[in-house]
């Protein structure tokens, strides 16, 4: 009786939350978008709670360093995404349309281009691209292989390895997919499939 009283009360505040309720007139485009790009089996629970932790749904955010909008485009990744992808062709970051499909068009791109073990593996490799490029993830895995961890496992292994950002970078890469699936997907679960609560 008590874990269903929990979950009552945790369904009200989300259901009273500010951000909930901003986040709430995304869903519609965020879903159609995940399932154009991914299929019916896309992740919209994590792609919710990873617009969540770019912006807080805010469409006009603009991050300290530059990236902006509701997804966080820097400009450079927004001109990039808006040349290699016709349907991105008009480079709008502060649209929430643009911003969400480019989201999920960019976690494809890398989703695409990681092998993993595991589907949990391969969306935090993922997220971990999105925050701070293919490249690093890339290098990561090298890393790890060489130190005899398993470069095709995201937790415990990869996740351990720096192959030379600096401390706060690194620190912030690896607190990504971690804030976005164990703590924000969780009140997204609603939204769609979610990926890693069930492993």
């Amino acid at each position: 009786m008590r874990r269903l009283y929990a979950l009552f009360i945790v369904l009200v505040a989300l259901v009273i939350s500010p951000v909930f309720a901003t986040s709430t007139q995304y869903k519609r485009v965020l879903t159609q978008e995940s399932h154009a790009n991914w299929g019916l089996n896309a992740p919209i629970a994590v792609f919710a709670a990873q617009v969540h932790q770019e912006s807080n749904w805010n469409v006009k955010a603009i991050s300290p360093v530059g990236a902006q909008g509701l997804t966080q485009f820097m400009p450079s990744t927004a001109k990039w995404i808006a040349q290699r992808y016709p349907s991105l062709a008009i480079n709008q970051p502060f649209n929430p349309n643009w911003a969400l499909r480019a989201l999920v068009v960019y976690n494809k791109y890398h989703y695409d281009k990681i092998a993993a073990k595991t589907e949990c593996d391969r969306i935090a490799f993922t997220l971990s691209a999105y925050n701070g490029g293919l490249g690093w993830v890339q290098r990561d895995k090298k890393k790890a292989q060489a130190q005899g961890l398993d470069p095709l496992l995201y937790w415990n292994n990869v996740e351990q390895v720096n192959a030379g950002r600096s401390r706060a970078n690194f620190a912030e890469n690896r607190g990504y997919p971690k804030r976005i699936i164990y703590y924000w997907q969780p009140r997204y679960i609603t939204w769609g499939n979610t990926v890693c609560l069930h492993d």
